[in-house]
């Protein structure tokens, strides 16, 4: 059942877990100085010492079933006991900046009882090996992470990078989440290589199908965009690298894709 709406507490700084031991700890001290309510959603399948980690910050933890990522936050949202809801990942940090914002949003904005915005994006800074990027997509990458609860839902149909739907306007803070994002080579094949087979899961839900040219047009329409469109040039080698990492990662998408729908289509001839 979900909680009142009307709670007294303002502010519940929420992360979804799982065998995050390496670095929960610095994320929950990090929101810690903003939080009314910290809560972490621990996935069952969980093997490591998060939760040990977790409860020393006095975190309330709720062990649940990994659906999917979309599923996870609406139970998330469900669960929290703050008027509003900050969704952190274990591997991101609220800079000294950001939590300053938030504790003067909480005298403010998110003290009223009713408000016309019902969320509002925060720019995150990403790092790849320590470095922080300035292009490529990747700054200034703006996150609907601050939320009013009873007023937003996350699409279900969306298993990746997920969509937030809100009922009124949204603003932004000016001041940024850090995300670790990759620290090693093997880190960053086996986070791509899930995000590409996850978005051709979602195209193919969508009704969205591949063709021949979408093999090699949309991976070097993906290296553009990065290198050129969104200036990953501006981060040198390492842009150049990205950029052909994200077009390899294009393909991996669409002949995922190509794939999905050649087994429907056997599926389909034998029913």
């Amino acid at each position: 059942m979900m909680p009142s709406l009307a709670s007294d507490l303002t502010l519940t700084v929420a992360l979804i877990a799982r065998d995050e031991e390496r670095y929960i700890a610095a994320a929950l001290a990090s929101a810690a100085p903003v939080a009314d309510e910290l809560l972490v959603l621990l996935d069952t399948r969980t093997t490591d010492a998060t939760a040990m980690i977790a409860r020393a910050y006095a975190a309330r933890m709720i062990m649940a079933e990994f659906v999917s990522f979309p599923a996870q936050r609406n139970l998330a949202l469900e669960l929290a006991h703050g008027r509003w809801v900050l969704f952190l990942d274990a591997d991101e940090r609220l800079t000294p900046e950001l939590q300053h914002e938030l504790l003067a949003l909480k005298a403010s904005l998110l003290a009223q009882a009713t408000a016309p915005t019902t969320g509002c994006w925060i720019p995150r800074f990403n790092l790849y090996w320590g470095r922080r990027l300035r292009g490529g997509g990747w700054y200034p990458d703006h996150q609907l992470r601050l939320l009013r609860r009873g007023q937003v839902h996350y699409n279900s149909e969306r298993l990746v990078h997920e969509l937030v739907e809100t009922t009124g306007a949204t603003e932004y803070l000016h001041t940024h989440l850090l995300h670790i994002n990759i620290e090693s080579w093997g880190e960053l094949r086996h986070k791509q290589h899930a995000y590409a087979l996850a978005e051709a899961a979602t195209l193919h839900r969508a009704g969205v199908r591949c063709r021949p040219r979408n093999l090699v047009l949309q991976p070097l329409r993906e290296v553009w965009r990065r290198w050129w469109t969104w200036r990953g040039y501006r981060d040198g080698w390492l842009g150049v690298l990205l950029a052909s990492v994200m077009g390899w990662y294009e393909l991996i998408k669409y002949v995922h894709l190509w794939r999905l729908q050649r087994e429907q289509g056997r599926n389909g001839e034998h029913q």
